[in-house]
Formats: C-alpha cells, structure tokens, sequence
C-alpha cells in the first residue's frame, strides 16, 4: 500500500476517545497514597543523613515517582498543571464554556 493511500486511509478511520486503563489510574492512585504515606519517614531519614534508611524503603514511597495525569480521565500526556487536565480535555471544556475566564482567542 502506497503511503498516500496510507495516510488517506488514517484519516478516514474514526479516532477512539483518549481514556487511560483503569489499572494504570488505580496505580497512580496507590503511588499517591504510598508517597504521602511515607512523607514523613522520609523527610527524617533525608534530614539525619540516613540513605541506607531511604533504601529500605519501597520505591514508590519517592515522590520523584509520581506522574501528573488529567484528573477527569487519568490521560498521562498534554497535562496543563495550572488546570489539573490534559490539552484534550482542557479544548473540549473552553470550547464548552466550562471553565470560566477561558475564550478561544482570534485575532
């Protein structure tokens, strides 16, 4: 198949709605609560100087760990952190109306 057609055949074919899996979500909901859970331990551990300490501790407990995901359907990329969702998601809203104080700009 030549790459025009190719390409042309993409295009026809209906894009599905970006939606993360539901295990990837629960995941980062388990890290969240996992890292705000050893928050404390940690500090202390950082603060002493204690490094074998923070070994011993899971990996998940390391907030370097963590991922921003769209808050409404847990989309991994695109995120905006000043809205808390991903550019998918932040367009469908502006153009809805519902975020208030956004316009689709023209000029």
């Amino acid at each position: 198949m030549s790459s025009s057609k190719l390409s042309e055949c993409r295009s026809l074919t209906p894009r599905k709605k970006t939606m993360a899996k539901e295990s990837a979500k629960a995941r980062a909901r388990k890290r969240i609560a996992t890292v705000a859970r050893y928050a404390e331990k940690r500090k202390a551990l950082k603060a002493a100087g204690d490094y074998e300490g923070l070994d011993k501790l899971p990996k998940d407990a390391s907030p370097v760990r963590l991922h921003n995901r769209d808050m409404i359907d847990g989309r991994p990329r695109g995120y905006m952190r000043k809205f808390g969702i991903s550019r998918v998601r932040f367009r469908e809203m502006a153009l809805a109306g519902k975020i208030p104080g956004v316009t689709k700009s023209s000029w």
